[in-house]
C-alpha cells in the first residue's frame, strides 16, 4: 500500500494497492451502494469523478469500470459524459441506467426520452449467458429514469427487454455492457448476479477480505507512523473503537485514547465506554468537557452551526490534551486518529471529487476547523460500517461492542431540533434511555440499524391528573438499514410502542405526548438534524 500524509485529508486509504473496479459517480446520492455491493462480493471498489484523467485512474489498479446512474438526461445542457480514455483503455465497462444512456449517446446509438418515467419494480426477459449468466428467463428488477436507449450502439446486442424497453445491451467483443435498471438495490434480487458476472469478465480474483485489508494496513501504519504518538478521538461507538483497535495492534502503547464527556452522551454512557474499553486494553484518558461544550451550544437552533461548534469544540479539547501529555511523553502527538467512515466522506461532500451533493455535515469531517494541529489519520475512511464490523471480528473484539447501533458524533444535540437547552437536553436523555431500554428488554434491537429517542421543538396541549399541560412532544426512530446509506422503518409491536409511549409521559417531566416518525431514508435522513 502507499498513503500520503496531508494536514487536514486522511494519510490512509484503504485498497490502493488492491486491483479495483472504478465506479464513475455520475452524481446519484446512493451511488455507494454499488460499491458496497461490490465489496460485498470480494472486490476492492472506489467512486471517481468523470473528470478523473487517465493517469490518476490508472494509478488504482483497475481490472474495469461501472458508469453510474445519475441525475441528469443525456441531452441536457452540461450533461455529464464519458472520458472517451475509458472507451479506449480496453478494460471491460458496465453503465448502469445514465450510465447506459451515456455510454449508447457516446458510442453511437440512439436515446430518446420515455413517454412517461419508469420507476418500480419491473420484469425482465433475456438469454442465460455472459454477464446474465446464471439468471431466470424472466428477473425482477428496479427501473428509475427518464430517457432510455431506443437503438444500441454498433456492434452491440440487445440482451434482455422489458415489455418495449431495452433493458440489457452488450458488446461481448470489446467487454461493455450497460442495464437500464439498477442492480446494486434490493428490488432486482438477481443484482449481485449480475455484478459477479461482470466482475468474473474482468478478470478480478475476488480477494479483497478482512484479513487482507488488517494485515496490509497493520504494516502501512507501522511503516507511515514512524515513532510518531497517536491521540485517538474515542467516542465508545463501533468505529472509533475499532480503529483504535487497529492502531493499537500496530503501534501498541504509542496509541493513547480520549474519550470525551461532551455531555451529549446517552443515559450512562461514560460509565459504560470507560469500564469496556479499559478491559480491551486500550490506553485511555476520560476528559469532562461537558460544561465547556453545553455552554457554547445553548440557545443555538440551526443544526450545522451546533455541528461546526462540535467539531471545533472537540478538536481544541484533543489539542489541550495533546499539550498536556508533552510533559509526559516527549515529542507530544502528531497524529489525530478517528473513525470517519465512506458515507460520513460522502454526506459531507468529501468524496474525494465524487459528485454527490452536500447532504449535512459530519463532525468526523465537515465540522473540522482549517487550522488543527494534527495530521487526520483515517484508516476507514473508504469503508462501511459493515466492513468495519467484519474487521473487528477478524481481530477477535467483544461482540457488545461490535452491535453496538452507530451514534453521531454531536451526539443527543442533533436529537434536539430547534434552540438547545440544557434542560431540553436532560429531558431528552431520560426519553431517550426509555425507548432503548425497552426495545432491548425483548431483544427486538437484533434486527434494528438505530433506535433512539427525539425531543421536538413543538408544544401542545394535555391533561395529567386533574391539571392542564401545555408540554413538549417526543418522538420514536426507529429504523432498518444495511449501511445507513438508505433506511426503511420496520413493523414494531404495537404493545412496545404503547408501554414505551406511556412509561415517557409518566415518567419523563416535561413530556405530554409521544409520536412515531414513520419516514424512510430518502427522502429524510435517519437523524433529525
Amino acid at each position: 500500500m502507499t498513503m500520503q500524509v496531508e494536514k487536514t485529508a486522511a494519510p490512509v486509504t484503504a485498497g490502493v494497492d488492491h486491483e479495483s473496479v472504478l465506479i464513475v459517480d455520475f452524481g446519484s446520492q446512493y451511488n455507494q451502494l454499488i460499491a458496497r455491493r461490490v465489496r460485498e462480493l470480494g472486490v476492492f471498489s472506489e467512486l471517481v469523478s468523470p473528470s478523473i484523467d487517465r493517469e490518476t485512474a490508472l494509478k488504482k489498479q483497475p481490472l474495469g469500470f461501472i458508469l453510474s446512474g445519475g441525475p441528469d438526461s443525456v441531452y441536457d445542457e452540461g450533461a455529464r459524459t464519458i472520458p472517451p480514455w475509458i472507451l479506449e483503455s480496453g478494460l471491460p465497462v458496465l453503465g448502469i441506467c445514465y450510465g447506459m444512456q451515456a455510454l449508447a449517446q457516446a458510442l453511437g446509438g440512439k436515446v430518446e426520452a420515455a413517454r412517461t418515467r419508469e420507476y418500480g419494480c419491473a420484469r425482465f426477459e433475456g438469454a442465460d449467458g455472459g454477464l446474465l449468466k446464471g439468471l431466470s428467463a424472466s428477473e425482477q428488477c428496479w427501473m428509475s429514469h427518464g430517457d432510455h436507449v431506443v437503438a444500441p450502439p454498433p456492434g452491440f446486442e440487445t440482451l434482455a427487454r422489458s415489455g418495449e424497453t431495452i433493458a440489457v445491451i452488450g458488446d461481448a467483443r470489446r467487454n461493455i455492457y450497460a442495464l437500464q435498471f439498477h442492480p446494486e438495490v434490493e428490488h432486482t434480487p438477481c443484482g449481485a448476479q449480475i455484478l459477479r458476472n461482470f466482475l468474473e469478465i474482468c478478470g478480478f480474483h475476488f480477494d479483497w477480505t478482512p484479513r487482507a485489508f488488517l494485515e496490509e494496513t497493520t504494516e502501512e501504519l507501522r511503516r507511515i507512523l514512524g515513532g510518531e504518538r497517536v491521540l485517538c478521538a474515542l467516542s465508545g461507538g463501533v468505529d472509533s473503537t475499532v480503529a483504535a483497535a487497529l492502531v493499537h495492534r500496530a503501534i501498541g502503547d504509542r496509541l493513547l485514547c480520549i474519550f470525551v464527556d461532551n455531555g451529549l452522551l446517552r443515559k450512562g454512557e461514560r460509565e459504560w465506554v470507560s469500564e469496556k474499553l479499559t478491559a480491551m486494553g486500550l490506553p485511555l484518558r476520560v476528559v469532562d468537557a461537558s460544561e465547556r461544550f453545553l455552554a457554547l451550544l445553548e440557545g443555538i437552533d440551526d443544526p450545522e452551526r451546533k455541528r461546526k461548534i462540535i467539531g471545533e469544540t472537540f478538536i481544541r479539547v484533543f489539542e489541550e490534551e495533546a499539550d498536556r501529555a508533552v510533559h509526559d511523553t516527549p515529542g507530544g502527538y502528531s497524529f489525530l486518529l478517528q473513525g470517519t467512515l465512506y458515507p460520513d466522506v460522502v454526506e459531507s461532500g468529501s468524496g474525494g471529487g465524487t459528485l454527490a451533493d452536500l447532504i449535512k455535515t459530519h463532525h468526523n469531517v465537515g465540522g473540522l476547523p482549517e487550522d488543527h494541529k494534527f495530521r487526520l489519520l483515517e484508516p476507514f475512511r473508504r469503508l462501511f460500517k459493515d466492513e468495519v464490523r467484519r474487521l473487528g471480528r477478524e481481530m477477535g473484539m467483544p461482540a457488545e461492542m461490535l452491535e453496538r447501533q452507530p451514534f453521531p458524533g454531536p451526539g443527543l444535540a442533533v436529537r434536539l431540533p430547534g434552540a438547545f437547552s440544557a434542560e431540553a437536553l436532560d429531558t431528552l436523555r431520560e426519553a431517550d434511555a426509555i425507548v432503548r431500554e425497552e426495545i432491548e428488554a425483548r431483544g427486538l434491537h437484533r434486527g434494528f440499524w438505530q433506535y433512539f429517542g427525539v425531543l421536538l421543538p413543538v408544544r401542545s396541549v394535555g391533561v395529567m391528573g386533574d391539571r392542564r399541560t401545555y408540554s413538549r412532544a417526543a418522538a420514536i426512530r426507529v429504523v432498518t438499514s444495511q449501511d445507513g446509506m438508505t433506511a426503511d422503518v420496520p413493523e414494531i409491536p404495537f404493545e412496545v410502542l404503547k408501554k414505551i409511549s406511556n412509561r415517557i409521559v409518566n415518567e419523563v417531566p416535561g413530556v405530554n405526548r409521544v409520536v412515531l416518525d414513520l419516514t424512510s431514508k430518502p427522502p429524510s435522513t435517519i437523524e433529525w438534524e
